[in-house]
């Protein structure tokens, strides 16, 4: 299990560091004004998507039907089909009407902006299909247990990306926007081709295109897995898609907001997504195949007993970065963007949402993890109404927030959401199960951590503030 984790982890931390020169090299060329709130738009749609259809949904319910199903190549080959069709027609009409979506996702933009920001969505939307069909090919590779090559592969989007931003250096902030979509949908290209390249080498290429072969011959075989898969998905779409939909709530309220605030919202999320996913993330994709299988095979004891190896494994990862992300929230936005065109007052305002995300990493990372055993145990209906309660209790929180807080009150709306859903959960798996794990020496092991470690870095801050 955990060289599966550290594996992962480690994939997803080169591909941060990436990330974050990405970001730096970006904070410096737009800063945080109206081209760099055009961008994020344009890129959060197609991700938006992406995570709706391709990632989280897709793959928790394609692994336990693709295990199950007695004719794997037809099976996959009809499913993505059905997507591939879906995505592409999406796809197709939002670079018909470019200005529509626009619209959709940033509300507040006057029609000047719209118009601006259009034909940068219609490019970065291509973004979309390419990576459902690395996703697709991701769980293929999941289930053979191989992670390295998906986990590697978000760093050949960032250096696509830097290598745009490198390229267009002496250029107006317009055209580097210009480039940084063409760069999205190259980074999208090479991840494609990298898990072609996986799939070749580990002998499932073949199988898979002999699908397609024998579709029409024997899709009646498939009928009833199709159909089962079809009425598990569409909860689990929603119930992974709420995190998404807060997102591009997000920018739908931030978009009201004084210029910037959309910059300040997607470069704190950066920061806090970082331990999100090299821990919480990369433990639920490692974990996920393994607990599918021991739930298949009746066998819950050992699907526990993994739990609660992860349980503690994140608990005290995510423990420590929540502390260290709230105290030294200023310290690490100056560091990594504080530059160019990112001013000192960007910085605070940034440092001001990072402390409201970091509140909610513990909950929000361990909700993660106890998911998993919902979606495992086929459950993906009581998963989806977690969800909804969750993002219904967001949506309160936010217009509640945003008025006194602005945009750090949008990132305190989705931490609180965040503890609901993480209770809501916990309720699902079994308060019983729960205080069993949670019933351990490590408890106050992480406890007396907590402590000692919030004090060394409460006199780290003072040390290095005159240095700031």
């Amino acid at each position: 299990m955990f060289k599966a984790i550290f594996t992962n982890s480690f994939g997803i931390l080169f591909s941060r560091i990436l990330g974050f020169l990405r970001d730096m090299m970006t904070a410096s060329a737009l800063g945080a004004n109206i081209y760099s709130d055009i961008f994020f738009v344009a890129f959060k749609l197609p991700n938006l998507f992406r995570r709706i259809f391709a990632e989280g949904a897709f793959t928790q319910v394609f692994i336990p039907a693709y295990a199950r199903s007695r004719h794997k190549s037809v099976f996959s080959a009809k499913i993505f089909t059905i997507f591939l069709s879906i995505i592409l027609i999406i796809t197709l009409l939002v670079n018909i009407l470019p200005s529509l979506a626009t619209q959709a996702i940033a509300v507040g933009f006057d029609e000047e902006t719209v118009k601006l920001a259009s034909p940068f969505v219609a490019i970065n939307f291509w973004y979309l299909p390419l990576i459902f069909t690395v996703t697709f090919l991701s769980a293929m590779l999941q289930y053979k247990r191989h992670f390295a090559t998906t986990a590697f592969s978000t760093a050949l989007l960032n250096i696509s990306l830097i290598a745009a931003l490198y390229l267009s250096s002496d250029k107006s902030h317009g055209e580097i926007v210009y480039y940084l979509s063409f760069g999205v949908v190259a980074g999208g290209i090479l991840q494609l081709i990298s898990h072609l390249i996986a799939i070749h080498q580990l002998g499932l290429l073949k199988p898979f295109c002999g699908g397609f072969k024998y579709l029409k011959l024997k899709s009646y075989k498939i009928k009833s897995e199709t159909k089962k898969f079809q009425k598990q998905f569409f909860p689990a779409m929603w119930g992974n898609s709420t995190p998404q939909v807060s997102a591009f709530l997000d920018t739908f309220l931030a978009s009201f907001l004084v210029s910037g605030s959309i910059s300040y919202l997607y470069y704190a999320n950066r920061i806090f997504q970082l331990p999100l996913a090299l821990f919480a993330i990369a433990t639920s994709i490692a974990l996920f195949p393994t607990i599918a299988r021991y739930i298949k095979n009746n066998d819950e004891t050992k699907a526990r007993l993994f739990m609660e190896k992860a349980f503690w494994f994140l608990a005290f990862l995510l423990t420590a970065s929540t502390i260290g992300g709230y105290i030294l929230s200023h310290e690490i936005i100056w560091l990594l963007f504080e530059r160019g065109s990112f001013t000192a007052q960007d910085t605070l305002q940034s440092a001001a949402v990072l402390q409201m995300y970091m509140i909610g990493l513990l909950p929000l990372g361990l909700q993660k993890l106890f998911l998993l055993w919902l979606y495992a145990n086929e459950q993906q209906m009581r998963a989806a109404k977690i969800a909804t309660f969750s993002l219904l209790f967001y949506v309160v929180s936010a217009l509640t927030f945003i008025g006194p807080m602005g945009a750090s009150g949008l990132a305190l709306a989705g931490t609180i959401g965040g503890f609901l859903g993480f209770a809501m959960t916990v309720k699902a798996f079994g308060v019983k199960n729960f205080f069993d794990i949670v019933a351990s020496k490590k408890a106050l092991y992480l406890a007396a951590g907590s402590v000692l470690l919030t004090i060394l870095l409460l006199l780290f801050k003072d040390f290095i503030a005159v240095y700031i």
